[in-house]
């Protein structure tokens, strides 16, 4: 996981993640979340949004930071 100022939290906001970092669209993808298209992706955050549809925090998390540490090596090489 990434242990800088990168790393995705449950209250950040889910269209802000995907502005900054469009390639986590293929993780709410996965989890079943259309996020980019929902209206309430404006103002909820991660947390929000994920208990919504009973989805776990926690995991989504994982894979998302672990997307973005790939994505942040890749562009230190």
């Amino acid at each position: 996981m990434s242990d800088n100022n990168n790393t995705i939290t449950g209250d950040m906001n889910i269209q802000d993640i995907v502005s900054k970092y469009p390639q986590t669209l293929s993780v709410f993808f996965q989890y079943g979340l259309g996020c980019i298209g929902c209206h309430a992706s404006s103002y909820e955050s991660l947390a929000e949004g994920v208990m919504m549809h009973g989805i776990d925090l926690d995991a989504i998390l994982k894979d998302l930071n672990e997307l973005i540490a790939k994505i942040d090596a890749e562009k230190e090489q």
